[in-house]
């Protein structure tokens, strides 16, 4: 699934009169370069222009599949299949459109892409070298994006900080595109100014020294985002504009705030957006970010007047703290969020290590049975204690989708006493498959039933891994060795599922751009499916066929399917049988936006607040 580096248009053209925004950071990493690209092609997109967003991660992994989660945060899965940074899931979510393969690049795939070159004799034995070669392929990937997107505007947000040495090709690929088209670039430097608690003073040096450095590249910033705990005042800033070179007015500030959401309405209240129009030499437009305005309202109003819905995220990536669970499960808890907001409810999210419903934490042995069950039951029943003191009643569980065996059968446990206590269940791809498990053993008749991922020579392998998968990881060959990107599904009538989807009006929505679109075409035309959906998927194990029947038989239901109906993309229960007892194969989180929330998460809500 991996892409070819062929795959992108060989072209060095650019279209016609392109504008070009590049957004590096200062001083460290961290401090929001992502949210601030998203939120200038928000409003940039507000006044009428089409805009695509391209991500540059410097280091030399060939993509971020193989990547740990609780180190780098989130593998992001565009629909094409290919496995980025969890920024590229914010320029989706605040641009509310899928994203390109050409919109994304690292540093492994353009000196991959040399090397291939140079192999294959396609420099004609020249000397191989960073300078042309590495900078000139970097030049040509993001023409590809133009090209690609056919936009009136690209932004492109170069990963890391001023200074890094791994970072240096692709500030030297920006120098080079300024050089050629002066009044269709500009740069915005992205730094942080800290206040020391002892001194109580917000300092500018380590400001100016990262401007510094990025004036001996050759490249002068155009704008700075001051980023800092509080506003940056006029004081400051003058003394920014004297040591940087950036006119006050373009030194714009950016406090800490407790919505990212609320960064393009900031970014606008200092005119930000018709101060980018006028160094970019366009016309001036009319902003408008009502839709936008719109959902924060919603989202503040939830926040302030909101029934809260307390939803325990059962989980193995929770032993680094709280501060990793953002990053590992982005997508997941902002699409919790977005359905909670239109449906006007508060989400509180509590996450609940797996492993402490098998395992005796302080001495690492097993639970009997009965102190398990005591556990679920002092946990789920109403008498689970949260840090403030207070006793949590549960509205809803959802397990999300992870790899391995740590924590399985406390998972297992959990989602047990979902199902037989009718506490409204979600289960995301590895979610799904061990409700599954759960659903075979237990009701099914199928004791030992579980996953060749965990145990290969189980009883019952319910879940087992794709024959074609087989080879690949006998090779070793792990990155982007899943099934990846979007899928065609066609929905059951009269399902859970199909509802939902209906309800928000996304069956049968398919856009052409999808690689799955022929598919889902013919699916939305058969009279075998109520309609069709297209999903993201990151997984190497399905449902075992030979068990649909046996399952099917047990009263679960697979409401949907692959166009061949091979392959179970949604298990669910009837509604009559339990309120929301449902998984699915695929990702619905990298689908979830703002301004039009993903109907799983929407209804899964939905029953948590009823």
């Amino acid at each position: 699934m991996r892409p070819k580096p062929q795959a992108f248009k060989k072209t060095d053209q650019h279209i016609k009169n392109h504008k070009y925004i590049f957004v590096i950071g200062g001083v460290m990493s961290g401090v929001g370069k992502g949210i601030t690209t998203s939120s200038i092609g928000t409003i940039l997109q507000s006044k009428g222009y089409s805009v695509n967003i391209a991500k540059v991660d410097p280091y030399l992994n060939v993509d971020a599949g193989t990547m740990n989660p609780t180190e780098h945060g989130e593998v992001f899965v565009l629909d094409s299949g290919l496995e980025t940074d969890q920024d590229m899931g914010n320029y989706e979510r605040f641009l509310n459109r899928d994203l390109a393969n050409a919109d994304y690049m690292t540093g492994g795939m353009v000196y991959l892409e040399v090397i291939l070159k140079e192999r294959a004799l396609k420099y004609r034995g020249k000397c191989v070298d960073a300078v042309p070669h590495i900078r000139d392929e970097i030049i040509r990937r993001i023409n590809a994006s133009v090209e690609e997107n056919k936009s009136d505007i690209t932004i492109i947000e170069i990963g890391g900080t001023v200074g890094d040495y791994q970072s240096m090709m692709f500030y030297e690929a920006s120098r080079i595109f300024k050089i050629k088209h002066p009044n269709d670039v500009l740069f915005v430097m992205v730094s942080y100014l800290p206040i020391p608690s002892k001194i109580g003073e917000m300092k500018s040096k380590p400001t100016q020294n990262a401007m510094h450095q990025l004036q001996s590249y050759g490249i002068q910033a155009d704008f700075i985002i001051a980023r800092s705990e509080v506003s940056i005042d006029h004081r400051r800033k003058e003394k920014l504009a004297v040591s940087c070179n950036v006119p006050v007015e373009n030194i714009i500030a950016a406090p800490d705030i407790d919505s990212i959401y609320d960064v393009p309405i900031n970014f606008e209240r200092d005119k930000f957006g018709d101060a980018v129009e006028k160094a970019l030499h366009l016309k001036h437009r009319k902003t408008d970010l009502s839709d936008w305005r719109s959902f924060v309202s919603r989202t503040k109003k939830s926040k302030s007047e909101g029934k809260e819905v307390h939803i325990a995220v059962v989980g193995k990536y929770f032993d680094s703290g709280d501060f990793v669970l953002s990053d590992a499960y982005v997508s997941v808890i902002e699409s919790l969020k977005f359905s909670s907001y239109q449906l006007g409810v508060k989400p509180v999210l509590h996450w609940l290590s797996s492993k402490q419903f098998e395992s005796n934490m302080e001495n690492d042995t097993p639970l009997k049975p009965k102190e398990q069950e005591a556990l679920l039951k002092k946990t789920f029943g109403g008498g689970y204690v949260d840090e403030e003191g207070k006793k949590i009643q549960f509205n809803g569980i959802l397990v999300p989708g992870g790899f391995g065996e740590t924590g399985i059968e406390g998972k297992i446990a959990v989602i047990r006493y979902a199902r037989e206590h009718k506490i409204p269940y979600f289960g995301i791809c590895y979610g799904m498959q061990l409700m599954v498990i759960e659903y075979a053993r237990n009701m099914a008749g199928l004791s030992g039933a579980n996953t060749s991922e965990i145990n290969p020579k189980a009883a019952h392998l319910v879940v087992d891994i794709m024959e074609h998968q087989k080879k690949l990881l006998e090779d070793g060959k792990y990155g982007a060795s899943m099934r990846l990107g979007g899928f065609a599904c066609g929905l059951l009538p009269k399902t859970i599922a199909y509802e939902a989807y209906k309800k928000s009006g996304w069956v049968n929505r398919l856009s052409h751009r999808s690689k799955a679109y022929d598919a889902a075409l013919s699916i939305s035309k058969s009279t075998q499916f109520a309609g069709a959906i297209i999903e993201r998927h990151r997984h190497r194990y399905e449902v075992n066929p030979e068990y649909v029947a046996e399952l099917t038989k047990a009263g679960l239901v697979f409401s949907g399917t692959s166009p061949d109906g091979h392959l179970m993309e949604i298990a669910e229960l009837p509604k009559d049988v339990h309120p929301f007892f449902l998984g699915v194969q695929f990702h619905p989180e990298f689908l979830g936006r703002p301004v039009d929330p993903h109907p799983i998460f929407t209804a899964f809500v939905d029953a948590c607040r009823t």
